[in-house]
C-alpha cells in the first residue's frame, strides 16, 4: 500500500475522534484512565454543569503519568473496556509526589 493510498483511505473513512483529558490512574499494565470533563446546560434549570468521565486508554510505552494532560484518539476495541489510545501528552505534571518511607515523616 502507497502512501497515497494510505492517506486515501483514512480520508475516505474519516477522522477519528479526538478527546483531551487528565490521567487519574497510570497503574495498570499498558493502560491509564483518562477523565475527560465538559460542560453540560441542564435541561431543567438551564444552568451549566460540568460532567466528567472515564475512558480507558492504550499506552505502549507508559509514558503517561497521574496528573499528566493528554489527548487520546479513538480505536477500535482492545479489551473488554478499551477503545482509546495515547495520541500525545500535552502537559506533565510538575507537583512532586513523595512515596514510601519517606512520605511519612
Amino acid at each position: 500500500m502507497t502512501v497515497e493510498t494510505q492517506t486515501a483511505a483514512v480520508a475516505a473513512r474519516g477522522e477519528r475522534t479526538e478527546l483531551i483529558g487528565k490521567v487519574t490512574s497510570a497503574k495498570m499494565e499498558k493502560t491509564i484512565v483518562v477523565e475527560v470533563q465538559r460542560l453540560v446546560q441542564h435541561p431543567k434549570y438551564r444552568r451549566v454543569v460540568r460532567i466528567s468521565k472515564k475512558f480507558y486508554a492504550h499506552d505502549e510505552t507508559r509514558q503517561a503519568k497521574t496528573g499528566d494532560t493528554v489527548r487520546i484518539v479513538a480505536s477500535r476495541p482492545l479489551s473488554k473496556l478499551k477503545r482509546w489510545r495515547l495520541k500525545e501528552i500535552l502537559t506533565r505534571n510538575t507537583s512532586v509526589e513523595l512515596t514510601g518511607r519517606g512520605a511519612a515523616q
